[in-house]
């Protein structure tokens, strides 16, 4: 499974890569790889809890051949859970206008409050699209919004693969199988809800659901 870029040098870069993502015949429809909500954090650059406060449609480039179009978010934001190193305040975020190449589509001046991942540009511009992770708020459980602090973040050392057929196997010991399509029929579903993979301090990794303390065998994973 691909990993979202954490970096890129510019919007445009950004624009060509979503392009070069769409399949064959689908030039109008944005195809993301599935990820479960711990991959996205763990290969995100930011992610932040904000409200939107307003939008406006600015151009891609300072280039006046460019024809792209963004979407500029004005935001203000409640917490960070991931970013530090790179940024302190995000007052902005940044989007495809066009939703073939997976513009996100948010709710400005409302009291809706989201999750947003997404990737920091070498200017340091936020920008997100539909295959980063963006859920309002409310739609996170209580395991997911008690994840974001610690414990997606201290298990990004397991791999989680997607199970779309049967047989389904681990290949690695550091492997979590996510059943929800196979089971549900959606992505986002119980497993993705209530469990994280998480990290034993013999390198293999397993389901865990439920509330979970910042046990110390987890912390010492990735301390040197």
């Amino acid at each position: 499974m691909p990993r979202s870029l954490r970096t890129a040098p510019s919007w445009a870069l950004l624009l060509r890569l979503l392009a070069l993502l769409r399949p064959p015949g689908m030039s109008e429809a944005c195809s993301c790889a599935p990820a479960h909500p711990q991959q996205h954090v763990c290969h995100s650059a930011l992610a932040i809890r904000a409200k939107i406060s307003s939008e406006k449609v600015v151009p891609a480039s300072a280039d006046p051949t460019d024809t792209q179009k963004m979407i500029r978010y004005e935001i203000k934001q409640i917490k960070m859970f991931k970013g530090f190193e790179k940024v302190k305040d995000v007052q902005y975020i940044y989007t495809p206008f066009d939703s073939s190449l997976c513009g996100v589509k948010l709710e400005a001046n409302s009291q809706k409050q989201y999750l947003l991942t997404g990737q920091i540009l070498s200017d340091g511009k936020v920008f997100i699209h539909l295959c980063n992770y963006i859920e309002p708020w409310e739609n996170l459980s209580f395991l997911q919004r008690e994840s974001l602090n610690h414990h997606y973040h201290l298990n990004c050392g397991c791999q989680i693969t997607t199970c779309y057929t049967v047989p389904c196997t681990i290949s690695a010991p550091n492997e979590c199988l996510w059943t929800d399509w196979l089971l549900e029929r959606k992505l986002y579903g119980y497993q993705a809800q209530h469990y994280i993979c998480m990290k034993h301090v013999d390198g293999t990794c397993s389901w865990y659901q439920g509330r979970l303390p910042l046990r110390k065998e987890f912390v010492d994973i990735i301390q040197p």
